[in-house]
């Protein structure tokens, strides 16, 4: 088996509702979203001859799915009043909203459902709040 990694990171505040701790503040991190991918054999031929993808079209799509979030508040949908979110983004602030709670956990699973969708036959994507914590997720089969 053979695996590729690729990584990028962005800039985005977040809170987490309903959380007894500091995470419950408004707070920024530098997030890494690091994406694996993986194949049993190498392409034969051509240009990519020996490869099991061009490293070039990895680091593209995971720098094009990670800078979408760059510099922007993260929000989990009816965590923040209407009232509140309104006045944010009338403000002029980025303000992306998310099906999700935005936990490392819940974005390892959402980046790697987001690869996967564009066909790369992904093995485990982790995500990082910090440079030393960060959260991973894999399924039990590459489909």
């Amino acid at each position: 088996m053979y695996s590729l990694k690729s990584e990028h990171s962005f800039d985005s505040a977040h809170f987490l509702s309903d959380y007894k701790g500091k995470c419950a503040n408004i707070h920024g991190h530098r997030w890494k979203v690091e994406v694996e991918v993986q194949s049993e054999t190498l392409i034969k031929g051509g240009q990519l001859d020996s490869m099991v993808i061009d490293f070039g079209d990895l680091k593209k799509d995971v720098k094009a799915m990670v800078d979408e979030y760059d510099h922007a508040l993260i929000v989990e949908v009816g965590s923040m009043r209407d009232e509140t979110l309104n006045c944010i983004k009338q403000d002029g602030f980025k303000v992306i909203l998310v099906d999700f709670r935005t936990t490392a956990e819940n974005f390892a699973k959402f980046f790697f459902n987001i690869m996967k969708e564009k066909g790369y036959k992904v093995r485990q994507t982790t995500v990082y709040e910090t440079p030393t914590n960060g959260a991973s997720y894999y399924e039990s089969e590459v489909h």
